[in-house]
C-alpha cells in the first residue's frame, strides 16, 4: 500500500481545538516531527484540514 510522509511545519498555538486534535490524530505533536502513514482517503482529509501547518511528501 502507498504511504505518505507528513511533517509538521506550523505551530498549533492559536488554532482551533479541532485542528489541534487533527494534528494529534495524525501523530504530530511537535514542530518538525515526521510520520509516515498509509495513503487513505481518511488521512488525506485530515491533511486537507491542517494543510497550512504540514508539508506532505508522496
Amino acid at each position: 500500500m502507498a504511504t505518505v510522509k507528513i511533517t509538521q511545519t506550523g505551530s498549533p498555538i492559536r488554532r482551533t481545538k479541532d485542528q489541534r486534535a487533527t494534528l494529534i490524530g495524525l501523530g504530530l505533536n511537535k514542530m518538525h516531527k515526521t510520520v509516515e502513514l498509509a495513503d487513505t482517503p481518511e488521512v488525506r482529509g485530515m491533511i486537507r484540514k491542517v494543510q497550512h501547518m504540514v508539508s506532505v511528501e508522496a
